[in-house]
């Protein structure tokens, strides 16, 4: 059996034209693009060129990108440098339940080691914050609110939109931080009109490389600096750039950006037609969080009556078949409880049974159905065991 990759919440494969612009700069234009001769502009127009892309994406200025090593750096950047640099305003940071690692930890870490006071927001069973309860939550020393566009384990959405307005109505001094880590090159976002100030991207969760990734930071924000260096893209991030990563990072948003209506619209097709055969043709198999239609296009978390999801995920692996059973980042800690699902008020044995099916525009209703077969046969096999 060929191999089927539902498992594109935690990486994606990169694309042939971003494999084409990361051996280029590996091969040809491997100057380092610090260098004042011509092989270094060359490496620095990558550095450039991506810059344009990700800001035309985004709709706004070039200057305001500053590349990363990707989705967990972004985080860390925004919130640590903006903690250190407005503490004098404030120590209180708003966030929700349901927080990536990337997010959750760097913000204890300020709890513990810097008494930053920390409010955490509520979830409804669909994964959605309660707009009034934020409200409430933001006060005069409050620096910053941190929220996932996309959760990466149900795939609920949130209104940035709402959320921004909300945030700069009640404290205009409040910076809006955005990890759009499993959103962008997926869903369109505007910074401008969402008031967000800052907002985390990584290119391996949409067909760019792993180890490239990128922080949008509005021009009046001020962050103090992680590194200490060179004072490489504008003092913001030492270190010689990842010029092959920048460019599949930037090589990746194009592509993203000219399919986002047609792959948004194909992945949402093959999730709605992997649910609707699941729900049809398999016994004790329930949606966690939004509906198919209000959730993200690429992710949903499926729970099995009486099977273990890890023990599903590694029998589907004997077939070929990848998926997860949530965060790929906490997949190798399964005694800790995703906060996630724990948050839409699922129980111990409800989060055990948990299966992230996770799409990508490469995949197709074949797939889909090969998956439902496998399933029907492996389901009933592993109930036996369990329910003995």
């Amino acid at each position: 059996m060929s191999e089927i990759y539902f498992d594109n919440g935690a990486t994606t494969k990169p694309s042939d034209g971003v494999i084409k612009a990361m051996v280029r700069t590996l091969t040809e234009d491997y100057g380092n693009p610090s260098s004042l001769h011509h092989k270094g502009m060359k490496a620095e127009d990558y550095i450039k060129e991506a810059a344009e892309n990700i800001s035309k994406a985004l709709g706004v200025e070039h200057s305001t990108i500053y590349f990363t090593s990707g989705g967990t750096e972004s985080n860390n950047l925004a919130i640590k440098g903006v903690a250190e640099a407005y503490k004098r305003r404030g120590k209180h940071i708003i966030a929700t339940k349901m927080e990536h690692k990337s997010v959750a930890s760097p913000i204890t870490y300020l709890r513990e080691n810097y008494d930053y006071e920390i409010t955490y927001l509520s979830i409804n069973e669909t994964g959605q914050i309660n707009i009034e309860e934020l409200r409430d939550a933001i006060r005069e020393d409050t620096v910053l609110v941190t929220i996932m566009h996309v959760n990466n384990e149900i795939g609920a959405i949130q209104n940035l939109n709402e959320i921004g307005l909300c945030i700069k109505e009640k404290n205009a001094n409040t910076l809006f931080h955005v990890d759009a880590i499993q959103s962008f090159g997926k869903l369109k976002i505007n910074p401008k009109k969402s008031m967000i100030d800052l907002l985390s991207l990584s290119g391996h969760k949409f067909h760019g490389p792993k180890g490239a990734g990128a922080l949008y930071m509005d021009k009046k924000v001020r962050l103090v600096s992680l590194f200490h260096g060179g004072g490489h893209q504008r003092g913001m991030r030492s270190g010689t750039e990842n010029v092959s990563g920048i460019a599949g990072l930037g090589q990746a948003t194009v592509e993203a950006m000219n399919q986002i209506q047609e792959n948004m619209e194909h992945m949402k097709a093959i999730k709605t037609y992997f649910y609707d055969q699941l729900i049809d043709q398999i016994e004790g198999a329930h949606l966690n969080g939004p509906s198919v239609k209000d959730g993200a296009p690429h992710i949903l978390s499926i729970r099995f009556d009486d099977v273990r999801g890890e023990v599903l995920l590694h029998s589907l692996e004997s077939d070929n078949i990848y998926v997860s059973t949530g965060s790929a980042c906490s997949s190798n800690r399964p005694e800790e409880k995703s906060p996630t699902l724990a948050g839409i008020g699922l129980g111990r044995k409800e989060i055990d049974e948990t299966i992230r099916f996770s799409f990508s525009k490469f995949n197709t209703k074949e797939e889909a159905d090969k998956v439902i077969v496998t399933l029907k046969a492996l389901i009933p096999r592993l109930r036996m065991f369990t329910r003995k």
